[in-house]
């Protein structure tokens, strides 16, 4: 079984048309918060994004909680495709 999972690709579903868009939303408004108080947003979103401690993320403007509306794979998902749509 273990040679198996090795050898095979694992399929991720597609999120929703509607969770992206509110991802890409989330990510700006975050993003301005996080500019806004002095952080670098890149940093302080890989942060989260890798450890899941919302403590990465301002509470001003509530972007704490505006960034735990998601998961954070809805948040990755739109990086990744941005960055892949623009290069």
């Amino acid at each position: 079984m273990k040679d198996r999972q090795l050898n095979e690709t694992t399929r991720f579903s597609a999120i929703s048309k509607d969770s992206v868009n509110e991802a890409r939303d989330i990510i700006l408004s975050v993003t301005d918060s996080l500019l806004q108080k002095g952080y670098n947003p890149v940093n302080q979103i890989v942060g989260y994004i890798l450890s899941g401690d919302p403590t990465y993320i301002t509470s001003f403007n509530n972007a704490r909680i505006l960034v735990r509306r998601l998961e954070r794979d809805e948040l990755l998902e739109e990086l990744v495709k941005f960055y892949l749509d623009n290069h």
